[in-house]
């Protein structure tokens, strides 16, 4: 039997296919991981919604004994347009102790890590207590229309029985107050955009009118740059906060619980610094303006003016309240409009988290895993309309000086080498344990 590849060698020739989405072009990437499958033996199948962006799934059959667990990850990328990288985003340079590459991060080394583990169960003979599904998705960084929605929406009974997932982001380490953290994904926030349309008399561009449209919409970007929206204390922030403060001691843990009174969050953020932007996100709904459309002559002072804001609402929250809340700061003069919702359950089943945090402890018996609220949302969201779980865990030891959240979409994307086999072992784990 050919050797197995190593995860580090995966992730290389992962990264070399320029996946950047749009336009994609995930086909060769993802026929790159079925040759993989293919050389132990595991078939595998392609669905495309649209021709050139597949989409594979696999499956290893266990005994029946457990429910099927699914393993899932993306291979598109965000673009490098504009950005200065230290060595060339897609040639996978191997330096300094790193593979640097775009998608070192998101996701290509989560993919890596999964694709070997599966490999390796294979290889292993192991018995499994339930079938494991491998789904290699497109399309995840620019919506998931013709990746995991078009799957869940079209192929819904390849994951028929299945309760959970392992997917992005989590079991990265996180070091506060001394002491080295394992964020477990375990609920995100809700993709809710939002257009802010603003009225004003229109004119000739030499004849300057004063609080028109323009005018109006710069009031109200002030205001949201300068105001948070209120503070809300869902439960699974509530859990997070809760796990996170009984893992620390002294000033770290004082302030981590006061962050859950409403009425002393936002002083505590503040005197938090960098750090306190961490867990900005997890206490509030937000709304960065994006795209903006106004007049389309030099000339014309525009009668309307159009802003699309990518607006996250908390996990328990409603689209409702992310309207009454901007509504409320920036005053009647706006209409507001919902323009995407992409909804995510409100309270997460925790029913493999100590499976997961056991692995982690046994392979880091310094290391405190917690449950994690990503801010940001994944391709969770659309297996969640099965009725799937997804856990962040992709597990990863990362130096203390490294900053995950500010290294993904930027230049010099990049991740340990050992990170790769450490997480490939935990992920291993997870599936020749019983489940």
């Amino acid at each position: 039997m050919t050797a197995l590849p190593a995860p580090s060698e995966v992730l290389k020739r992962l990264i070399q296919f320029d996946t950047t989405n749009p336009p994609g072009n995930e086909a060769a990437c993802i026929q790159y991981i079925q040759s993989l499958l293919n050389d132990v033996g595991i078939k595998s199948q392609i669905y495309e919604k649209v021709a050139g962006r597949p989409n594979l799934v696999a499956r290893l059959q266990g005994t029946g004994n457990a429910a099927p667990l699914l393993l899932y990850g993306h291979v598109d990328v965000v673009t490098t347009a504009s950005q200065q990288w230290t060595y060339p985003p897609f040639d996978a340079v191997e330096a300094d102790g790193y593979i640097w590459g775009r998608g070192a991060l998101d996701m290509k080394g989560g993919v890596a890590m999964m694709v070997s583990a599966f490999l390796r169960a294979k290889e292993h003979n192991s018995s499994l207590n339930g079938d494991v599904i491998l789904c290699i998705l497109s399309d995840e960084e620019a919506g998931g229309r013709v990746g995991a929605k078009f799957m869940v929406d079209e192929h819904p009974t390849l994951f028929e029985g299945v309760k959970y997932a392992l997917g992005e982001f989590g079991g990265f380490t996180l070091y506060i107050g001394g002491k080295r953290f394992y964020p477990i994904m375990i609920a995100e926030k809700q993709l809710c955009a939002i257009r802010a349309t603003v009225q004003g008399a229109a004119g000739h561009g030499s004849m300057p009118i004063r609080g028109a449209a323009m005018a109006k919409l710069a009031r109200m970007l002030t205001l949201l740059d300068k105001k948070r929206l209120p503070v809300h204390i869902t439960p699974a922030v509530r859990l997070m906060m809760e796990s996170l403060a009984n893992g620390l001691s002294g000033a770290p843990k004082l302030m981590i619980k006061q962050l859950l009174n409403p009425m002393l969050t936002d002083t505590i953020l503040d005197l938090m610094g960098e750090q306190g932007r961490t867990f900005d996100p997890m206490l509030h709904n937000t709304v960065s303006p994006t795209i903006l459309e106004a007049s389309n002559k030099i000339n014309v002072i525009p009668a309307q003016v159009t802003l699309e804001m990518d607006g996250r609402l908390l996990p328990s929250l409603t689209p409702d309240v992310i309207l009454r809340e901007v509504q409320s700061l920036v005053g009647d003069d706006v209409q507001l409009d919902i323009i995407n919702h992409d909804p995510y359950p409100s309270e997460p089943d925790m029913g493999l988290f100590a499976t997961l945090a056991n692995i982690l402890r046994q392979a880091d018996s310094t290391g405190i895993p917690l449950p994690l609220v990503l801010p940001g949302v994944t391709d969770g969201r659309f297996f969640a309309q099965l009725g799937i779980q997804t856990y962040g865990f992709l597990p990863m030891q990362l130096p203390q000086d490294f900053n995950f959240s500010a290294t993904i979409h930027a230049a010099n994307e990049r991740i340990p080498t050992a990170a790769l086999e450490f997480g490939t072992q935990a992920i291993l784990q997870v599936l020749e344990q019983s489940i």
